[in-house]
Order: C-alpha cells, then sequence, then structure tokens
C-alpha cells in the first residue's frame, strides 16, 4: 500500500452497500468507505454491520475506511473493525488533532492517513506527521472554514486554502511523507472548477485528491500526467546528464543541475517510464 501510486481517494457511504461495488469498480487509486460524515448517529452501527458483510462477501477486494475520530463513542468500534478485516488496507482518520489518538489508530497496523480540519489540528501537525504508522496527510477544508468563520468561495477562502496548504506539505515534506492529498471539491458537477482546483494544488506539490463522486476521476487523474513538452524537457535533460561530465549544463537556454535531473526522472517516473 505504501508504494501505490495516489492521485484519487473516492468516498462511498458505508450505510449504502449497494454502491460499495460500483465505487470500486471505478479508476480510483483507491476507496475509501466511510463511517462518519456520511452516516447519521443513528446509523452508525448499521454502517458497520454492512462493511463488515461486505468484507466477508468479497474477500478480495481491497479498501481504506474512514472511522470516527478519537472524540467519539464510535471510535473505539470502528477501529476494532478495521483491525479485523483484512480487506481494509488503510484507515483515514478524521478530524485528528491529537497525536495520541493518532498512536492509538496506528496500533491497528494499516497505514493511516490523518485528515487535519481544525486549528488545534494544524497547530499538531508536527507530532501528528510524525507518529509511526501515518502514510500521508490530507485536510478537511469545510470544517476549517467553519471554526474560522472564513465564507466559501470568496478570495479570502482561497488564501485560507493556500495558508492551510503550505503547512500540510511543509509537515509531509520535513517527515518524509508522499505527497500529501488535497481536499474535497465539493461541487462534483462543476467539472471546469474542479481542473483549476486540482492544477493549482499539483502545481503546488500535491500528489492527489479526495474525491466524492466518480465524474471527478479522470479529471484528477489527467491533471497529474505530465504534458508532452514536459516529458519530451526530461527525456533530452536525461539524455544530456547520462553524457557525463558536467553537472551543470544548458537545455533550451536555461541552467539544469541536480534538482532539475531529479526532476526530469520524476516526471518520466509519473508517465511510467
Amino acid at each position: 500500500m505504501h508504494d501505490k501510486l495516489l492521485r484519487t481517494a473516492l468516498f462511498v457511504p458505508a450505510i449504502r452497500p449497494d454502491r460499495l461495488p460500483k465505487a470500486l469498480a471505478t479508476e480510483a487509486d483507491a476507496v475509501i468507505i466511510d463511517l462518519e460524515d456520511s452516516v447519521a448517529p443513528d446509523d452508525k452501527l448499521t454502517a458497520r454491520r454492512h462493511l463488515a458483510e461486505f468484507a466477508a462477501a468479497h474477500p478480495d477486494e481491497r479498501f481504506m475506511v474512514r472511522i470516527n475520530d478519537g472524540t467519539t463513542t464510535w471510535f473505539d468500534q470502528d477501529l476494532a473493525l478495521c483491525r479485523e478485516l483484512p480487506g481494509v488496507v488503510g484507515i483515514v482518520l478524521p478530524k485528528a488533532e491529537a497525536a495520541r489518538h493518532v498512536h492509538i489508530v496506528s496500533g491497528a497496523g494499516k497505514p493511516l492517513i490523518p485528515v487535519i480540519e481544525s486549528a488545534r489540528g494544524l497547530r499538531n501537525l508536527d507530532g501528528i506527521a510524525g507518529a509511526a504508522g501515518v502514510w500521508r496527510l490530507s485536510f478537511g477544508i469545510l470544517d476549517l472554514m467553519l471554526e474560522f468563520g472564513t465564507r466559501p468561495g470568496t478570495e479570502g477562502s482561497a488564501r485560507i486554502l493556500d495558508q492551510v496548504r503550505y503547512q500540510i506539505l511543509l509537515h509531509s515534506s520535513m517527515n518524509g511523507l508522499p505527497p500529501p492529498l488535497d481536499t474535497i471539491y465539493a461541487d462534483f458537477s462543476d467539472l471546469e472548477g474542479l481542473g483549476r482546483r486540482i492544477a493549482v494544488a499539483r502545481d503546488m506539490g500535491f500528489g492527489g485528491m479526495l474525491c466524492i463522486h466518480p465524474a471527478q476521476i479522470p479529471i484528477v487523474h489527467e491533471a497529474f500526467l505530465p504534458s508532452a513538452d514536459e516529458l519530451d524537457w526530461a527525456r533530452r535533460v536525461l539524455a544530456e546528464a547520462e553524457r557525463g561530465g558536467a553537472l551543470a549544463f544548458r537545455v533550451d537556454g536555461r541552467m539544469v543541475d541536480l534538482p532539475l535531473i531529479e526532476r526530469a526522472r520524476r516526471l518520466l517516473a509519473r508517465d511510467g517510464q
């Protein structure tokens, strides 16, 4: 799981067992079966039962699970179920605020994605990102904007969003984690807006995105494919580097040194070359 390419992680509610096979049949790199926000409090037990029954009926399927956060009464039972099911290959911990909750979840022995959704979570990011078992980070902007009093869909909210992204990127890098996942894009009918949003996240250094609808998957995947011009540049850079000699040289009139050589390697690796 740690080595798997993760550009898209698609949420599907556990309370809708009819949707689980459909979600797993999409091209999403990972499917997250949700026990948290998409499940009403009175339906938590039923959702957990649906998940257990689905896993038993489909033993070859692999998926992640978003459990309820560590302050809720459902946390322990959600975690116990994830520990039991071999099909669960990762756990998403929402509203991650304390390293101790991350340590508890990591004890299940599954790769973990903490989701930062509060000011307290942002303040404690270093301890959360550095906890054992953390695979990569993500964040939930809707809860953060509600806490901050930020108005969604405004220039101000875009500035807050980028500040949060910076913190997520910084702590991912400091703790040697893979590129983090960008937060959801709530308007799944606005594919053009999604394309603009994910292009910004990609250019900042994010590796993928949390998705809420299958229609978002091809848009996100396309955004993370290197362009033909990028691939041509990367091939020429590596060809020049392989000739030996200087560690710095010019390509297209611009200096290329070790960081750009490594970027060229990563571009070709992303394209499967």
